[in-house]
């Protein structure tokens, strides 16, 4: 972990130790919090309340119609996901309307219970049915059913809906305040911060690889973990990056630019963890020990101290950590130029430090992770002051300015799926399976309670949301559970702390809400826990708290997530099993586009946009790590299938990480002088290539009498005959390791998912 700087004691240092540690801190929260996105929903949520708390208390409002507000408030302000301003703002002023026909509804039908549950039944279908519709449709939706709820919650009647009209606009009204003025946020400044989060993380994992360098035997494993959960990271940056660049950045050229750079940097940090791994074991680490939990960790002692090769790379990787965390703009004359220049010439043969092999290896890691930070540096900040280059920075800088005027101008080659229609259609479905799910929640709410029903149908509504499967509404509606058992506790002690002290007891409601959405990207247990505890203290203004009442809603809790999966397996169910091959065919599509592509522009073919297949690649294999966790999740009892899970979900992790360098790779030939085509991948490619459609056509249990293929390894593929292979650490010999690591991975797919292996020939 990064460690905080010392405080100076020398005069004069106080002032620089200040800045330093002011650094230090704007790294740790941009790490923790890329784009700054949950806090700013938290404060954008809690400013929001507490405008309209302050707007209400001037206007005389009753406790009644403040709790109204602020429920108003929150939603109006967390319904809207859109990234632009403008939708943002079309989005809020349709949702007015919409609200203030949910609550007019909601209250002429109050005294009909019967038409009342059909039409809160009916209400929820067509919330969940808009989400075919876009985030526009998802938010007008989402207020339209909280709405609603607020009306049965505050007990809303016709002879009071005047006052809460009123109380609804000055939310809308707070809402739009808090968005656009005290709170504001704009796709460029969320990408620029996402940018500094991503510097921060690379500069954290950096750490981290120095940690394992030094690790003895006993701190080895936690170094790895450490280690994986930085590569994790560093990872997930890049791809919020990836998802707002193009609303974020005007010039699309510009976006393609940053998009590359961010893709070198995570692949060359990826790898330089991976070369010191296997400077730290007796024998080369598979890369499978960057993503599997309880993979095989290196065999080694500590690394000698003494050792003046070794003493080098400890004192470079701080160096490379430096040059990471320093923008173009705060360059220290000659000192970072120095700093620069060495790094940059371990690309060089020459300049590599007498050492093992392996040890060479992670000097040259060095060396490539040097070069994709100066091209970061300059997509970032601009080109920096050129006059202290070395000859090796100059040429490095040579090639990125090759590289960057070649990108832009390739147009997206995007495939238009057919979509599913009907009941298939993934929003008509749910849609079916929440309307059952809900009025069975219903009819036992009422049995449990007459005036607290809807808290089961809140539940059984809350647990379909961004789920597709009923493993996953089961390890959704466990984790509300547990999260509204702890939030009662901690509701019924806040509500003996509060009393009836009107503003305690909403400062107290803020700061559940700030906590609420601030770990709600993080943990769903948390965010359940602080909804529970905010009400308990709204019940106790509403003076209806009880304990028994507290009680009821842990009931009803259960309830309407019993509900929610008892519709979900019986209505039109989507097992984990079919979702997951589902997934699974996908990811095995995109890794073949990747690596298809890759090899036909290694082997001489035409350029393609392989960035853009490699991102697509990435978001299926986040879209089936989600989708397993109910398969991996702890408290699973079929152990065995868990392991199988991670084990699989760890090989295409290390499938796609190869792929991507393949194409990263495969992206420089038009500009890198080490670089030429080599028609021979191409053949080489074609096992890689008919394993992964082998493996494929078991997942989708097609008719294939196909067979996983193994034999030679793929350097031996490369018959003598063609082009000869350049010096070891070009990027030719790159390319066959990757392919060969590619090769292995895939392999080693077929056994758990079941695939037909040949013999070897």
């Amino acid at each position: 972990m990064t460690q905080a700087p010392r405080p100076a004691t020398e005069h004069g240092g106080v002032r620089a130790a200040a800045r330093s540690y002011g650094a230090w801190l704007r790294d740790r929260v941009a790490a923790s919090d890329p784009g700054l996105l949950r806090l700013a929903a938290g404060l954008r949520t809690v400013g929001a309340i507490a405008l309209m708390l302050a707007v209400l208390s001037l206007l005389g409002a009753d406790v009644s119609h403040l709790v109204a507000g602020a429920i108003a408030a929150m939603v109006a302000t967390f319904a809207i996901r859109e990234q632009q301003r403008g939708r943002q703002a079309v989005t809020l002023a349709l949702g007015l309307p919409v609200a203030l026909a949910s609550v007019s509804l909601a209250a002429l039908l109050s005294s009909r219970v019967l038409a009342g549950d059909v039409f809160f039944v009916a209400l929820i279908f067509c919330a969940v049915y808009g989400r075919r519709f876009g985030d526009r449709g998802t938010a007008l939706g989402l207020i339209g059913f909280q709405v609603y709820f607020l009306s049965l919650f505050v007990g809303v009647g016709t002879s009071s809906l005047p006052g809460y009209y009123g109380v609804i606009a000055v939310a809308f009204a707070c809402s739009a305040v808090a968005r656009f003025v005290l709170v504001p946020q704009t796709p460029t400044g969320i990408l620029q911060r996402l940018r500094q989060a991503f510097r921060a993380r690379l500069a954290q994992l950096l750490d981290v690889q120095l940690e394992l360098l030094d690790a003895g035997p006993d701190d080895i494993d936690k170094a790895v973990a450490r280690l994986r959960e930085g590569t994790a990271r560093l990872h997930e940056t890049a791809m919020m990056i990836q998802g707002r660049l193009e609303e974020g950045t005007r010039d699309a050229a510009v976006a393609r630019l940053v998009q590359r750079r961010i893709a070198d940097a995570e692949i060359a940090a990826e790898r330089l963890g991976l070369l010191l791994l296997t400077a730290r074991s007796a024998e080369r680490a598979d890369t499978l020990t960057l993503h599997l939990p309880g993979a095989p960790l290196p065999q080694a002692g500590r690394l000698p101290v003494g050792d003046e090769a070794l003493d080098t790379l400890r004192r470079d990787l701080p160096a490379l950590r430096l040059l990471v965390r320093h923008p173009v703009a705060e360059d220290s004359g000659t000192a970072l130029a120095l700093v620069r220049n060495r790094l940059l010439g371990y690309r060089e043969e020459e300049n590599l430090p007498k050492a093992s092999p392996p040890v060479q290896d992670v000097f040259r890691g060095v060396g490539e992770a040097a070069r994709a930070v100066l091209g970061l540096r300059i997509a970032l900040d601009g080109p920096p002051d050129e006059s202290d280059d070395s000859p090796e920075t100059a040429r490095s800088r040579e090639e990125l300015d090759a590289e960057d005027a070649a990108i832009g101008g390739a147009e997206e080659d995007e495939e238009a799926g057919q979509e599913a229609r009907g009941l298939r259609r993934p929003t008509t479905r749910a849609a079916v399976q929440v309307a059952v799910g809900s009025s069975l929640a219903i009819v036992g709410g009422e049995l449990l309670s007459s005036n607290r029903w809807y808290w089961a149908v809140l539940t059984c509504w809350i647990v379909f949301l961004n789920t597709a499967s009923t493993g996953e509404i089961l390890v959704k509606g466990y984790r509300r559970l547990l999260g509204t058992v702890l939030g009662v506790v901690a509701g019924i002690v806040l509500a003996g702390l509060v009393g009836h002290h009107t503003w305690t007891a909403f400062a107290v409601v803020l700061l559940c809400v700030f906590a609420m959405f601030y770990t709600a990207p993080l943990s769903y247990t948390l965010m359940s826990f602080f909804v529970t505890a905010a009400l308990g203290v709204l019940y106790t203004l509403l003076h209806t708290y009880s304990l028994s009442v507290l009680v009821l809603r842990v009931e009803e809790t259960a309830l309407g997530a019993a509900c929610g999966i008892v519709a979900a397996a019986l209505v039109l169910p989507v097992h984990t099993d079919r979702r997951t091959n589902e997934l699974l065919a996908t990811v095995l599509d995109r890794l073949t586009d990747v690596t298809e592509a890759a090899l036909e522009q290694l082997s001489g073919g035409p350029p393609a946009d392989l960035l853009d297949r490699a991102r697509d690649l990435d978001q299926a294999l986040a879209d089936l790590r989600a989708a397993t966790q109910p398969l991996t999740h702890p408290v699973t009892p079929l152990r065995t299938r868990r392991d199988t899970a991670r084990y699989v979900v760890a090989l295409l992790e290390t499938c796609a990480y190869h792929a991507r360098s393949l194409a990263a790779t495969a992206e420089l030939l038009p500009t890198h002088p080490s670089i030429a085509a080599d028609p021979r991948l191409r053949r080489a490619g074609q096992r890689i290539l008919h394993n992964i459609g082998a493996i494929a056509a078991r997942v989708a249990q097609e008719r294939s009498t196909a067979e996983v293929l193994t034999g030679p390894s793929i350097a031996a593929l490369l018959k003598p005959g063609g082009p000869r292979t350049p010096r070891y650490g070009r990027v030719t010999d790159r390319v066959l390791r990757h392919l060969q690591r590619l090769d292995e991975a895939v392999v080693g797919l077929a056994r758990p998912l079941g695939a037909p292996v040949a013999p070897p020939t």
